[in-house]
């Protein structure tokens, strides 16, 4: 049924019976060698065109078991909430709508001139900005950039610096929209975990040494469970990083307007591609979709390149509304309270805990982490029916479960964390 010569001919040969349901998900390719003999080609024609197919995202290697037609993507989970659920519904992730700036009153305060072809992708008063802002976060001369948000950012950075099939060290457990964006764009996530400080540095170095290209880190108020890098950590990964120049090193900084942690770095003087992204998705809405990005400038015309090609720019009226919203003295204001009412959140919570004699260290960020033995969802089904709608965590385990709640806390008051806290603690001795 496969014919060809070449591993380009064979590949397509295999593609085509994949396309018409004549290879089916799920059936094993013949060994290598099996086929090689069938066709009367090397051994490493074959084997070439069973990497291209994996690395293509149409089959996956067994090793030993073979090579296997994989099945269409699976429906991925997503953040959000769940806007017809009777429950109190804190599966979200979202901040608390109401601390959110209202952007109209800044509509009359922007620039409203035409910006045609040709024009400078970044608004200057925002890259002027967002250079000050972004000093204490670069190890050296940085570029600015802006993209749609920090999903977009990370995808166009590795898609400009790495291939399909390519391995990436992430935290695990890890943001929702990293996974997918991972997998559908056909890269390998290799897995780190994570403990209280952050990602942790042996796993890390074992990930590195076995081939990883690039590695995304979360600093502060890490999604799902809400740690931030000690001083001490940082350093310990910033040695580490330091052994692999070659490696790119994305900085996930997306809660740093209002994270109550300190800013600790990670990239190494020696890192060569190296990357600094920061959302404006928790602090001013998860539809302004805009991120600022700081990079190497190596780094930073490869991105450019990646944004030329397609949407080449992000809004510039978007532009002007987020520079003309942190520009604002009133606004500065309100942000220094609403870091502080997050970081209330977390203390009132681990408190609340604490009260029923269960032990939980605060996070940082809109999201508290309740990590469990085994499976979350007899916890989270003993939760709804005391009113409380959670996301189980197995979707955040990038290659396995990972056995935990997360619990978005941006919208309670002091009396739902007490009930919550209680109706917890009642959920875990049954």
């Amino acid at each position: 049924m496969i014919d060809g010569k070449t591993a380009s001919e064979i590949f397509d040969s295999i593609r085509q019976h994949v396309t018409t349901g004549a290879l089916a998900p799920g059936e094993t390719l013949p060994p290598v060698r099996e086929l090689a003999s069938e066709l009367s080609v090397n051994r490493n024609t074959v084997a070439a065109a069973y990497k291209r197919l994996v690395t293509s995202g149409l089959a996956l290697s067994q090793g030993r078991n073979g090579t296997v037609i994989k099945g269409a993507p699976s429906p991925l989970a997503l953040e959000g909430s769940s806007p017809d659920t009777p429950l109190t519904d804190l599966s979200g992730g979202n901040p608390d709508p109401q601390r959110l700036p209202d952007l109209s009153s800044y509509f009359s305060t922007i620039n409203k001139s035409p910006r045609l072809y040709g024009d400078a992708a970044v608004s200057p008063t925002l890259h002027a900005w967002a250079k000050q802002w972004m000093q204490d976060a670069i190890p050296g001369e940085g570029e600015i950039d802006i993209t749609s948000g920090a999903i977009d950012a990370i995808e166009r950075l590795l898609c400009a610096h790495l291939l399909p099939g390519d391995s990436v060290a992430v935290e695990d457990p890890c943001f929702l929209s990293s996974i997918s964006m991972l997998r559908y764009a056909g890269f390998s996530a290799i897995p780190v975990g994570v403990d209280s400080e952050g990602m942790q540095p042996e796993m890390l170095e074992q990930a590195l040494k076995n081939g990883a290209r690039a590695v995304i880190l979360t600093p502060r108020a890490h999604n799902p469970t809400g740690c931030s890098l000690s001083a001490s950590r940082a350093a310990a990964l910033q040695n580490i990083v330091a052994k692999y120049p070659q490696a790119l090193v994305i900085i996930d900084d997306h809660f740093a307007l209002l994270s109550s942690s300190p800013w600790h770095p990670v990239i190494a003087p020696e890192t060569l591609h190296w990357s600094v992204v920061r959302s404006m998705s928790k602090t001013l809405g998860p539809d302004l979709r805009l991120a600022i990005v700081a990079s190497d400038p190596a780094t930073s015309a490869r991105l450019r390149l990646r944004l030329n090609s397609g949407s080449q720019w992000v809004s510039h009226l978007l532009q002007d509304l987020v520079h003309a919203c942190l520009s604002d003295k009133n606004y500065q204001r309100t942000l220094a309270q609403t870091r502080k009412f997050y970081a209330s959140q977390q203390q009132k919570l681990a408190c609340a805990l604490q009260r029923t004699g269960l032990t939980h260290a605060p996070g940082d960020g809109l999201n508290a982490w309740l990590p469990l033995k085994s499976h979350s969802q007899s916890i989270a089904f003993m939760l709804a029916k005391a009113g409380w709608l959670v996301r189980e965590g197995e979707a955040f385990g990038v290659n396995a479960p990972a056995h935990g709640l997360r619990i978005t806390l941006s919208t309670l008051g002091d009396g739902d964390i007490n009930k919550l806290a209680a109706d917890i603690h009642q959920a875990l001795k049954r």
